[in-house]
């Protein structure tokens, strides 16, 4: 018998017994409208239904019940005064404390065994915790992050994500699939989190059962600025660049001097006839329409007229090696950073190859800079390593390099 089968087979005398038919049968009714809408709701939304909402659900459909079908009976038939005799108001308020009470339970009920479902079905993402036996049975296994904002730490080099960021990632179960083992799931967990949540750079640790003991992030820093070397500006100017100039070309400003600007006698030139003058040498960052982005010395950049038109020449030259290393850096999930070898550290005394980081230069304390060092070279104290890997793999350098870390870790 269904509870509202059973809420309608209570007679018209509010008798003990059927009081609590009542309120046990419109508890069940309010518990399972809880479970329905957690069913719901996790299935549209991906997340766990508000407390509230689920109550409010379970609630209003036995206030429904009481007042659309219980007060009607009764004010139709033949004991109409009785809707206000205080054993009806009581077991009506009883009922409805009731529903309220009881549907938490559904909620959470029906939203273990959405979760339970999805995760069997193979869904990508969860923000709770599946069953064991799903965990078990299941084509996934799932890989909890931290539970709080302020258990995800920032990227040390890159610019913090935002906090609305972290709050969303906070408590969420990501659910991968179960043949994943060591680096394998590190990768497709980092690349779910920069993926769905937009995310430039992720340090991510996890130990032998998948667990996370680390999460960082950093914000891939987006613009121009942070690619422009010292005494370098980018300017835009109105020009017209060749058909198959692209980024990264050498170029150089060229614009029209009539004789007039430049004092000569205009008899001697014939009319309308002018010459061309070299402003300025850069390289081409981008180019729309009559507008291209030229980068140029500072000095250069003062010379300019904003309401000149320019022609830019395009040079037949590669662009720096230091733009190139400096574009692929921004692409990818490495990054640069400078490690000072400590003395009485583990890397005191030890060999390059021993880093598991790529070694763009070594400073040594006396100040001479050695460009990709072979890997057999010995390190001494106040060497500053220039280094290129992933956050987690500098930040290990990072520990070996220090005098804490002891004498032999690292040999």
């Amino acid at each position: 018998m269904t509870p509202l089968q059973v809420a309608g087979a209570i007679p018209d005398d509010p008798t003990l017994v059927s009081a609590g038919i009542q309120v046990l049968g419109l508890s069940a009714l309010a518990a399972g409208l809880a479970a329905l809408a957690a069913i719901i709701y996790r299935w549209y939304a991906r997340e766990e239904i508000p407390a509230w909402l689920a109550t409010l659900v379970g609630a209003a459909g036995v206030a429904l019940y009481l007042n659309a079908i219980g007060l009607f009976q009764r004010a139709v038939g033949t004991g109409a005064t009785e809707i206000f005799d205080p054993t009806t108001v009581f077991v009506n308020a009883v009922t409805l404390g009731a529903a309220v009470v009881v549907s938490p339970a559904g909620r959470a009920v029906g939203d273990r065994l959405t979760t339970s479902a999805l995760a069997i079905a193979g869904s990508r993402q969860l923000d709770t915790d599946v069953s064991r036996i799903v965990s078990s049975v299941g084509r996934v296994r799932p890989v909890e992050l931290p539970e709080e904002p302020g258990d995800i730490d920032d990227i040390e080099g890159y610019d913090p994500v935002r906090p609305a960021t972290k709050e969303e990632l906070a408590g969420k179960t990501l659910l991968v699939p179960r043949h994943l083992r060591g680096e394998d799931l590190r990768e497709r967990v980092v690349a779910r989190i920069k993926e769905d949540y937009a995310v430039g750079y992720v340090d991510l640790e996890l130990d032998s059962d998948g667990a996370v003991t680390r999460l960082g992030l950093g914000r891939r820093v987006a613009g121009i600025g942070t690619t422009l070397a010292p005494g370098f500006a980018a300017v835009a100017v109105q020009a017209d660049p060749g058909a198959g100039a692209s980024a990264g070309d050498a170029v150089q400003l060229w614009r029209r001097v009539e004789p007039d600007e430049t004092g000569a006698d205009a008899d001697a030139e014939a009319p309308g006839v002018g010459t061309a003058e070299r402003v300025a040498s850069g390289e081409l960052r981008a180019a729309g329409d009559d507008v291209a982005t030229v980068i140029l010395d500072e000095a250069d950049v003062a010379g300019l007229d904003p309401e000149a038109t320019y022609r830019l020449l395009t040079l037949p030259t590669d662009p720096g090696a230091e733009r190139e290393f400096t574009s692929l850096l921004r692409a990818a999930d490495e990054t640069m950073d400078v490690v000072t070898v400590q003395a009485g550290s583990a890397l005191d005394g030890a060999v390059l190859r021993t880093l598991e980081a790529t070694v763009a230069a070594v400073r040594s304390s006396g100040g001479g800079i050695e460009p990709i060092p072979p890997r057999s070279r010995e390190l001494a104290a106040g060497d500053d390593l220039y280094l290129v890997a992933r956050p987690e793999r500098l930040r290990e350098i990072a520990g070996l390099a220090s005098a804490s870390s002891g004498d032999g870790a690292g040999r």
